[in-house]
């Protein structure tokens, strides 16, 4: 007998009694369909990355994800849920190659972070409490038609994937994104029907209809609109639930068991109790405190608490110790908000903060505002550049988006001195991403559509307490209008909270909630969720809820969402009082954008050889300079000052090219400057660029050189004038045709016409003040 062979792609024992590998090349590929309206989604599992301990591939169209996931049975050493979600976007799937100077796939882009963190936070909540072993998901493309959306289907996959695996996880989930065209709801829309659509909006949803995460953007969309839009959407997922329950059924699957859930054991947690509820349960009562002394009155709680635990239960790991404290500090700060409506900063449950605004902190900015909301502070300025500073986007977000570029960015920057931390100053993180593009999100509806500059928003978090992304949003828009930009409304933004109880005889059923308006940092740690809304008064702009139970009811949202309503108004009346509309014009010391009309003749001699001229005019004045349509360029300026630098170049560029009005079929004496090969230059007036006068135009006789007719530089010639060379603008002369017997007169030059500086644009546009 072999001891051992090959078979199925990989060596494997043969001795009897063990247990035989299920791969095969064949695989077992099995498929549900969803019918999404007009279209069907497919899921399928089996065939493909067979070694993973789920893999999904789901089918929209023509495009497809393929989503994997693994899990190590060793348990990770962090003391948290150590969850990696990678969304790749490959640029093979749309039949093209990257365009850098490797030519092949890099770095993560923003939106692959952002698609990223979309699919994390869908599946996260779901994963058994004390699940503290690595687990990744890979999204991979493996094509894209153009038409349908990939992003949707890969938190579908991640959901197949995980179902399909032998990884603890209470799912399965699923997701659509719902669109809004004239009022009417569309799930998953088309790449075209997204460009018309008010509306972009993701529903991850729970079995039960349960909601487990809302991403949105929208076009001051109706509060009723939008509630009617995530019903519709909750509808749908529960279609693509079925699906991956069918298919996970066909293929008998099992979890595995696994080595330890790192939870704190029942008689740690009543010892803690014992020792510290009411120490904790004064802290929490005690509404003097303020986010730093608050922490450190807890952590001084928790030390005395571990060293008595540590006493007691010599044989504890070092996190049940952690662990217990903190379920017991948790357990009191909900029931305090659930039994006695009170929150440890001592509003009700529907207050906001304190609120304080400033505009024009710095006179040299283009725009600026601090935002302070209670201990969140948001330093937000607004900086103009030129169209061609626009974000240009990568060829796989283009061809999936059909986003070019946008003209309109916020940044978002969370120093560690913000939370009395320290830490490395490096690249942007991806909270930070998350969190500027939300803010972008809330703010992008009301900017105007045709605006002469590229406007970015910097929001600097100074101090963070609680909902800095949605100070973020309140800061961006006191210093847009500050900046004169004339957005159509302004735009507040607030986080609402969750606390619940659960049901003890209905598992993840909830037996009692509180909302809580105006989120602080330890309501967010403690609490069930973190629902950001951003609006005008009219409407809502942005929306993001990060829930951390496995799912809530429709009417919980519904709730938020009226609350975040009426506390945004509150908001805008408040920021009102500083400053209730943009500034009619901008500040002095911004840019300006002029245009310039440059005949078509006289085009070579503005841009120079090889663009000559224009280089050397940015790189002496700061200007930008480019190109409308033929004869009109765009100068933009950074200041003022650098604008009339600008002009003073182009005059001084122009003023030896003085054109004179010349009248086609006249006759004109011209003085020879240079003998050439090809013919001779001659000008027609002093100040004139030479022109070429070639060889076939000199004589009736054909010649090889101007010699041959005994020219000579400076000499004068009669010659006559046949307009300009439609394409190049050059002169069209010529000698030859006066060598006939007709007569004519020779003309006289007037008139002159020059490269002219135009206006402005418009001061509502673009001009300063």
């Amino acid at each position: 007998m072999e001891p051992c062979r090959k078979g199925a792609g990989r060596l494997r024992l043969a001795w009897p009694g063990l247990t035989r590998s299920r791969w095969s090349f064949t695989g077992d590929r099995k498929a549900v369909s969803v019918d999404l309206g007009s279209r069907k989604l497919e899921i399928s599992s089996g065939k493909l990355a067979r070694f993973a301990d789920g893999c999904a591939v789901v089918q929209l169209g023509d495009t497809a994800v393929m989503v994997t996931a693994v899990s190590k049975t060793k348990p990770s050493p962090s003391q948290f849920m150590p969850l990696v979600v990678d969304y790749r976007q490959k640029a093979a799937a749309a039949g093209r190659i990257p365009t850098n100077y490797l030519r092949r796939e890099l770095g993560s882009t923003d939106k692959e972070i952002l698609t990223s963190r979309v699919i994390d936070r869908s599946i996260r909540p779901l994963f058994p409490a004390g699940y503290y072993y690595d687990t990744q998901i890979l999204c991979n493309l493996l094509a894209v038609d153009g038409i349908n959306d990939p992003e949707v289907l890969a938190i579908n996959g991640a959901s197949a994937a995980l179902a399909l695996s032998d990884i603890p996880w209470n799912g399965p989930i699923g997701a659509v994104r719902v669109g809004m065209i004239d009022g009417e709801v569309v799930i998953n829309p088309t790449r075209k029907e997204m460009s018309s659509s008010t509306l972009n909006l993701v529903v991850t949803g729970a079995p039960r209809s349960q909601i487990v995460m809302l991403e949105a953007a929208a076009e001051n969309v109706l509060q009723q609109d939008f509630c009617h839009a995530i019903k519709v959407g909750v509808k749908h997922t529960q279609q693509i639930i079925l699906g991956i329950q069918q298919l996970v059924k066909e293929h008998s699957v099992a979890k595995r068991d696994v080595q330890k859930f790192f939870t704190a054991p029942e008689e740690i947690v009543e010892c803690a109790k014992q020792i510290a509820s009411e120490k904790i349960t004064a802290v929490f009562s005690d509404f003097n405190h303020d986010k730093i002394s608050r922490d450190e009155a807890i952590n001084k709680l928790r030390l005395e608490t571990e060293e008595q635990l540590k006493e007691k239960f010599p044989e504890a790991e070092p996190y049940e110790i952690m662990e217990s404290f903190n379920v017991v500090s948790k357990e009191i700060f909900r029931n305090l908000v659930l039994n006695e409506y009170r929150r440890c900063d001592g509003r009700d449950l529907t207050s906001l903060r304190n609120i304080n605004c400033e505009v024009d902190m710095f006179k040299t900015l283009h725009g600026s505002a601090l935002f302070q909301r209670g201990q969140t502070q948001v330093l937000c300025t607004v900086t103009f550049d030129s169209l061609e500073s626009s974000v240009k986007s990568d060829v796989i977000t283009t061809v999936v988006s059909g986003i070019k570029e946008k003209n309109f960015m916020l940044h978002y920057e969370f120093p560690p001195y913000a939370t009395n931390e320290i830490g490395r100053i490096t690249g942007i993180n991806r909270r930070e991403l998350g969190h500027g593009a939300l803010a972008e999100k809330a703010l992008k509806p009301v900017i105007p559509q045709e605006f002469p500059f590229t406007i970015r928003v910097t929001a600097e978090v100074l101090e963070s307490n609680g909902s800095s992304s949605m100070a973020s949003a309140c800061g961006g828009s006191l210093a847009l209008m500050d900046a004169g930009v004339p957005i159509s409304s302004a735009v507040a933004g607030v986080a609402v909270g969750l606390i619940t109880r659960p049901n003890p005889e209905k598992n993840g059923d909830i037996e009692d909630y509180r909302l809580l308006t105006d989120l602080l940092g330890i309501e967010d740690y403690h609490g069930d969720m973190d629902f950001k809304m951003a609006g005008t008064n009219k409407g809502i702009t942005a929306l993001q809820a990060d829930i951390k139970l496995p799912g809530i009811p429709l009417k919980i949202v519904m709730e938020a969402i009226q609350q975040a309503t009426v506390a945004k108004r509150e908001i805008l009346q408040i920021m009102n009082k500083t400053i209730a509309k943009p500034r009619i014009s901008r500040k002095e010391n911004g840019p300006l954008v002029e245009t310039i009309e440059v005949p078509l003749s006289k085009r070579a001699r503005f841009v120079g050889p090889g663009g000559y001229n224009l280089k050397k005019l940015q790189a002496e004045t700061g200007v930008t300079v480019s190109q409308i349509d033929e004869e009109t360029f765009s100068v933009f300026a950074p200041t003022p000052a650098a604008m009339h630098e600008a002009r003073e170049f182009i005059t001084e560029l122009c003023k030896d090219d003085q054109d004179y009005q010349l009248e086609f079929g006249a006759i004109y004496t011209a003085t020879i400057t240079e003998l050439r090969d090809i013919g001779v230059m001659v000008k027609l007036y002093p100040n004139m660029t030479p022109v070429l006068l070639h060889n076939s135009q000199l004589d009736q006789r054909k010649i090889k050189h101007p010699s041959a007719l005994g020219l000579e530089v400076g000499q004068e010639i009669q010659v006559k004038y046949f307009g300009r060379d439609p394409t190049d603008g050059r002169m069209r002369l010529s000698r030859k045709v006066l060598q006939s017997p007709a007569t004519s007169v020779v003309k006289t030059l007037s008139d002159k016409n020059s490269i002219v500086m135009g206006s402005a644009i418009p001061e509502s546009a673009s001009s300063s003040s």
